[in-house]
């Protein structure tokens, strides 16, 4: 099984040692997005503006790995607050369509940026 690095300029680049995706062939193992403006680097207002971010994010890696949304089989999804999930998931709910990709959904003490939500996915390759 191999190993290839993703990245895309559609996307915010990476924060630290880490790169935005990584293809194994089979799967796209794709880093937690942010609610970042990849052109200004701005984060998003609110967690559902930060939520649709993120989700854009995650879609032009996806796109630069060769899959796409659809082939998602495995999000996680960080909140800083337990209290905005159902704000943050009448966003996701906008992007995912049936079958729905399994998904954690965790409260976390702080995320980079202070940022209020991170999503990661997991995808098939197409």
């Amino acid at each position: 099984m191999s190993k290839q690095p993703i990245a895309t300029d559609r996307a915010p680049g990476a924060l630290g040692p880490y790169s935005q995706a990584i293809d194994t062939g089979m799967f796209i193992f794709a880093s937690g997005q942010l609610g970042l403006d990849p052109v200004s680097g701005d984060m998003a207002e609110g967690v559902q503006e930060q939520a649709r971010v993120a989700l854009q994010n995650v879609i032009a890696v996806l796109e630069a790995a060769g899959s796409s949304l659809d082939q998602v089989v495995k999000t996680t999804v960080f909140l800083q607050d337990m209290n905005d999930f159902a704000a943050m998931n009448e966003i996701y709910g906008q992007f995912f369509q049936e079958p729905y990709p399994a998904r954690s959904a965790v409260q976390v003490a702080r995320l980079p940026k202070d940022a209020l939500v991170e999503i990661e996915v997991i995808a098939l390759k197409k």
